[in-house]
């Protein structure tokens, strides 16, 4: 891992800390890039809000590519819907453990109303591109990807706020409702 990972990861580390121990609204990004031990400066050159420190998702190049893979005659919605299911199929439990907890943190905290929807634009824009790639047309690639986005976000965000162990099930509904496969 070099320097910038190093230096990325002690902040989102110290920032998943800090919104534990005082709640996300209470936590400024000084606090944060003082625990981390660099400057607010540095947090900012990694991060483009404080938001982004609890909603940076690091799998839409992985769900683009997937997405990419598809069959080329699979409609757009399906397409998305299932290359989101291959990725997240391959995601380790650790990983599935600290969503649910950077979640539940968006649920509790009201300065965070919006922020899935508002942290969702770069996913939609990398399904967007991997959607026009197969020829779909760009508004309708927009349209697909808006969609499905923001219905896994309700499932997600529901999904952290119960007691069930893994997302799978939830998540699988969703995608298959998504993807046009059943309804719910």
């Amino acid at each position: 891992m070099d320097r910038w990972d190093r230096t990325h990861e002690a902040l989102r580390q110290a920032a998943l800390e800090l919104f534990t121990e005082h709640g996300y609204d209470a936590t400024g990004t000084a606090q944060i890039a003082a625990r981390a031990e660099v400057s607010e400066m540095t947090l900012f050159r990694h991060f483009s809000s404080k938001e982004a420190l609890l909603l940076a998702d690091p799998f839409d190049p992985l769900i683009a590519e997937a997405v990419r893979a598809r069959p080329k005659d699979e409609p757009p919605m399906r397409a998305v819907a299932e290359g989101i299911r291959q990725t997240w199929a391959e995601v380790d439990a650790e990983s599935i453990a600290a969503l649910r907890v950077r979640l539940r943190m968006v649920v509790a905290a009201t300065s965070l109303r919006g922020a899935v929807e508002r942290n969702s634009e770069a996913t939609i824009t990398a399904l967007s591109g991997a959607l026009s790639d197969r020829g779909v047309a760009p508004v309708a690639a927009r349209v697909a990807a808006t969609a499905v986005i923001s219905g896994l976000s309700v499932a997600l965000l529901d999904w952290a706020q119960s007691e069930h162990a893994a997302p799978g099930d939830a998540l699988a509904r969703a995608l298959d409702v998504l993807g046009g496969a059943a309804s719910a």
